[in-house]
């Protein structure tokens, strides 16, 4: 049986060979130059994309973010002099994922859309890097669409904050 498209997009992202490595390498040393929050035109990983609900159509955005990866460390207001070793203001481990964190830092910069899902497209010794799906639901096309316009109803609103999302479900458990 042949393989369809979409299963060789995700083949190649699974088992990277060595010309997807060197791309990937170049991808994010220009990643890096970028500002923190991207609108692209179209998903780098479109396998993923389309399998989270993406739809090349008007009222879908692609908003690549990146976000710094390690632990957090919890603020100690009004600290002068020393820090105590025992203060525990690092090793503090969040209970939600950098991707759940992301598509919240995302949802907050563009208020007027919703978040439909993310999914990695890189990552190196500093920063991750995610694509989040945006839709925005006062567009006409999504209205019309019978198979996203649940998205306009007043329950969806700030889905992200909710943990509807994806990556935001796998965090509540």
């Amino acid at each position: 049986m042949t393989k369809s498209a979409y299963q060789r997009i995700r083949d190649a992202w699974k088992k990277p060979k060595v010309s997807m490595m060197d791309l990937t390498k170049e991808r994010l040393i220009k990643w890096r130059k970028e500002p923190r929050f991207k609108k692209i035109d179209k998903p780098t990983r479109l396998d993923r994309a389309r399998a989270l609900g993406y739809k090349a159509k008007e009222g879908f955005l692609i908003v690549r973010g990146r976000i710094g990866k390690g632990g957090r460390r919890r603020p100690l207001y009004g600290r002068r002099g020393r820090k105590p070793s025992k203060a525990g203001l690092v090793k503090y481990t969040p209970k939600k994922s950098l991707q759940f964190i992301l598509e919240e830092r995302v949802q907050k910069k563009y208020p007027n859309l919703e978040v439909l899902g993310s999914y990695l497209v890189g990552e190196d010794g500093r920063y991750k890097w995610f694509e989040v799906i945006m839709i925005d639901p006062n567009n006409p096309v999504i209205k019309k669409d019978k198979n996203i316009k649940w998205i306009n109803e007043k329950q969806h609103k700030g889905r992200v904050f909710r943990g509807l999302t994806p990556a935001g479900k796998k965090a509540r458990k």
